[in-house]
């Protein structure tokens, strides 16, 4: 008989719950939008009410309405939420205040104590877990930014002067693919999870999607295409002082995740096209019965490889230590149109993450010789194919392509005993659709537009976007 596990895969824009069962197969699944991200004065960043939870629900129940199978043969559930988010919690595990978003200018320091009210400052996994179970527990895994935790041993701080958030305010840690808790019955009746079901801890989300799209320690880069995007390889050491990637937690023990630098709103730059191209493009996709994003890769295949020379650096969201930093689109002419800026934001995000994984891979003593590519932008073919071009190695995905839920249900898996390592969960609920290989005149063109202009617009514009940043906001 099937059994089936939960893959909860909570992101910036979205919660996706998908039911599989243990060969990886997607049963079922159903994703809620979240609310849009409220930014406010002085750089704050939050996500409105308690939408991280509204979301879960809703979007458990919706998924219910689809499962044919039978609820009692489902074994547990894996947890997986937003990294580097802040949830702080009443005594009762209500929010004290909205969760702080990633994008959160105050996510850059310590958390200090605002209220006596507050009794505990999580992350959101820790904050959902309790929501699901009642336990005060969370991955060590998701612990990424100014927490009072070493970062290589992924325990808290035995030195008390390391603290500014009390210890007793603190989730006791566990190891990614250990089991939570259970499902209580007041979640099960809001969530419609079954009751007495174990939520199994993950990782970050990151770590999550290397582990479900099945990322090896084998000179293979992942590029992960979400509203932040990043390049990513195994690893088994930690390194405090990299300066060309970031070390973290992986999604099983004793492995780390070398992640590096990437691009703020990465795919709302995708978004932001489409609905900047206007309602044409929307119409003519739906008379063709075909989703927007497809419609814009037929009429971008169109376009030459370099766009003609329209080239787009992708700062839509600056850095905190660059606060200058602005989006740019250069080198327009009469003949540009939409598809060639549509075609120049997917080359401006191959090359500008190519640029940064062959960084990583350098500094690492490692050959890049393969990529995965994941995410909602990896069912594109025109993009797979500029990422092959671009990078000039096979690009891969397969056939979940969003890998973090798979991961999420991988370390359930994991945690229950359905398989005894990450390599044979891997072997067994990851499954290959397709590669895309170079054109090889294509990549020589890119190279050679990467070495003498691309590689050079956001340095050359740096001092104009200073001045420019210091005229608009009043010479502050």
């Amino acid at each position: 008989m099937a059994k089936y596990i939960l893959g909860i895969d909570q992101g910036t824009q979205s919660t996706k719950v998908t039911i599989f069962d243990t060969f990886g197969k997607k049963i079922a699944s159903h994703t809620e939008q979240l609310r849009e991200i409220q930014l406010g004065d002085n750089g704050k960043a939050i996500h409105p009410d308690d939408d991280l939870w509204t979301s879960l629900k809703l979007t458990c129940n919706k998924l219910f309405e689809k499962f044919e199978g039978n609820k009692d043969d489902i074994i547990g559930a894996g947890l997986l939420s937003i990294r580097c988010c802040r949830a702080v919690m009443k005594e009762n595990g209500e929010l004290f205040s909205p969760v702080q978003s990633w994008m959160d200018i105050r996510l850059s320091r310590p958390y200090k104590v605002e209220d006596d009210e507050i009794a505990y400052v999580t992350t959101t996994t820790g904050y959902l877990t309790h929501r699901l179970t009642g336990e005060t527990k969370d991955t060590r895994s998701n612990y990424v930014g100014p927490w009072p935790i070493n970062p290589e041993t992924l325990e808290w701080y035995a030195d008390e002067e390391k603290y500014t958030t009390p210890k007793e305010m603190l989730f006791e840690l566990v190891d990614p693919s250990t089991v939570l808790g259970e499902v209580t019955e007041k979640a099960a009746e809001l969530t419609g999870i079954p009751a007495g079901i174990p939520v199994v801890s993950t990782s970050n989300d990151k770590a999550a999607e290397g582990l479900g799209a099945g990322l090896v320690n084998d000179g293979t880069v992942l590029v992960s295409l979400g509203t932040y995007i990043t390049s990513m390889m195994l690893g088994e050491d930690y390194d405090p002082n990299p300066s060309n990637y970031f070390t973290n937690p992986g999604a099983t023990p004793g492995e780390f995740l070398y992640e590096s630098s990437g691009i703020r709103r990465g795919m709302s730059t995708v978004t932001w096209i489409k609905e900047l191209l206007g309602s044409d493009i929307i119409d003519e996709a739906e008379k063709r019965g075909i989703s927007p994003e497809n419609y814009l890769n037929i009429l971008a295949d169109d376009v030459p490889a370099g766009s003609d020379g329209l080239y787009t650096v992708l700062h839509w969201l600056p850095r905190p230590s660059n606060i200058h930093e602005r989006g740019i689109m250069l080198g327009f002419n009469g003949k540009h149109k939409g598809p060639h800026m549509f075609r120049s934001i997917l080359e401006g995000i191959a090359m500008t993450m190519y640029n940064n994984s062959q960084a990583m891979c350098d500094e690492l003593d490692i050959d890049l010789n393969h990529i995965v590519v994941s995410g909602g932008g990896s069912k594109g073919d025109l993009f797979m194919q500029i990422f092959a071009d671009i990078y000039g190695v096979p690009a891969r995905r397969n056939e979940i392509n969003g890998a973090a839920g798979l991961g999420s249900a991988i370390c359930a898996a994991l945690a229950l005993d359905v398989y005894d390592s990450r390599e044979e969960a891997i072997k067994n609920m990851v499954n290959f659709e397709d590669e895309f290989l170079p054109n090889q005149e294509n990549h020589e063109l890119y190279q050679e537009i990467n070495e003498k202009v691309y590689k050079h617009i956001p340095e050359t514009n740096d001092e104009l976007l200073k001045r420019s940043y210091q005229i608009i906001n009043g010479n502050n």
